[in-house]
């Protein structure tokens, strides 16, 4: 089963949750706002996402930038402030075991529900 980790005030997020509920498919929803992932979890999924850490991090949110840009931060660094604040996290993530998509982009999301 997929687990989608969701935040319902995000238009992308939104979007995914329906399109994937078009595809019959069935999912789980993870509200990581308020189940916030666990800096072991966020290793776990980076891995799965197969990114670097940065790559996770919406870098456009006020939190990042008045906490972390511009400075010079290890992988453990920013896997921390994740785990701290989990408004930094992309959305929507898509979740099928081994491997994991941000579900931004619904085209290929469809490829990787396939």
């Amino acid at each position: 089963m997929l687990q989608i980790l969701h935040n319902p005030r995000c238009g992308k997020s939104r979007d995914c949750l329906a399109f994937t509920t078009k595809t019959n498919t069935p999912f789980e929803i993870i509200n990581y706002l308020e189940n916030p992932l666990t800096v072991d979890d966020l290793k776990l999924l980076i891995k799965k996402l197969k990114i670097k850490p940065i790559e996770l991090v919406r870098q456009k949110e006020t939190i990042w930038i008045e906490n972390y840009k511009g400075k010079s931060l290890t992988n453990a660094q920013i896997i921390k402030a994740l785990a701290k604040h989990s408004i930094l996290i992309e959305r929507p993530i898509v979740i099928d075991g081994d491997n994991a998509i941000i579900g931004r982009d619904l085209e290929k999301l469809e490829l990787f529900i396939k």
